[in-house]
């Protein structure tokens, strides 16, 4: 079993997968024997936990560079178990083999099982870790394009969306299916930023819209299918060329749907809405003409 401690903290975002995609790919070794443990203040150094869609970029990258260091670490073992030279050693297909001679193999377990034994030659350290800390040369972004359609009743106020496309960049996509978990997520949650969440308090300072009850979220059929597409653009300032998407959809989608609003009330005079926009503020607005 590969077991990788990281210091960013997942709350649903899939970071056990994208991790263990990473260690996957770098050591050889199928998911269901890699472990990714979070939050173990007595094994892992300080991190910094989650944000601003930098947990694949700063920890998956850290991630990456401790599993090339055990890469290497294996593979001057497995030359040895081998004899062979470490530069004829290379992981193919899950093995540690030699170039051009597929039966002269291991398997990451066995070398491990030799890494923690008795008399290794010189040279060789004992045991398979280790600690990898990356910090960004520089910030890096995503980017994205998002289009909204709206339908707005001239009765009751009531906003409806009919279409929404979004077009997002988060250089490699180290495992699509989540990347499309967090756009869709994203989309839902910006939308309804933009017309249903909203922290309301008392005169006194109390918090009124604390629960489900009375804070509102969007249902299934508030929103449309979304339709998504990207562009791969690497960046160069981390080793995996990606960038975070957590937050792209989210802050795309909310000025999205209040500017086709706005756009839709023009012929009324309408030139600015204040979020949310529950259907009496669209209402008044309309009847208004507010600017």
């Amino acid at each position: 079993t590969v077991t990788a401690y990281t210091g960013t903290s997942a709350h649903g975002q899939g970071h056990e997968t994208a991790f263990s995609q990473i260690l996957a790919d770098h050591l050889g070794v199928p998911f269901d024997k890699i472990v990714v443990r979070h939050g173990d203040t007595l094994n892992t150094p300080m991190g910094n936990g989650t944000g601003g869609s930098r947990s694949l970029v700063v920890g998956g990258s850290a991630i990456m560079g401790a599993a090339i260091k055990v890469q290497t670490q294996a593979r001057r073992l497995a030359a040895h178990m081998l004899e062979a030279a470490f530069d004829d050693v290379v992981l193919t297909d899950g093995r540690y083999q030699v170039k051009g001679v597929p039966d002269k193999a291991l398997m990451l377990e066995a070398i491990a099982a030799r890494a923690y034994g008795e008399g290794l030659p010189d040279g060789i350290e004992s045991g398979l870790e280790a600690t990898e800390f990356f910090r960004p040369p520089q910030l890096v972004y995503p980017f994205g394009a998002h289009v909204a359609v709206v339908e707005v009743d001239r009765e009751s106020g009531r906003v409806s969306v009919r279409a929404f496309i979004s077009v997002d960049d988060c250089g490699v996509r180290v495992s699509p299916t989540l990347v499309a978990g967090q756009v869709h997520g994203g989309l839902a949650q910006g939308i309804a930023q933009a017309l249903l969440e909203e922290l309301v308090y008392s005169s006194d300072g109390q918090l009124v819209t604390g629960t489900l009850m009375d804070y509102a979220v969007p249902h299934a059929d508030d929103l449309p299918s979304f339709v998504t597409d990207q562009t791969v653009t690497p960046t160069p300032r981390n080793p995996m060329g990606a960038k975070g998407i957590g937050e792209a959809a989210t802050i795309g989608a909310t000025p999205a749907i209040v500017n086709a609003v706005v756009d839709a009330l023009r012929p009324f005079g309408v030139r600015h809405l204040d979020m949310p926009l529950r259907p009496e503020r669209v209402w008044q607005a309309m009847k208004s003409g507010a600017r």
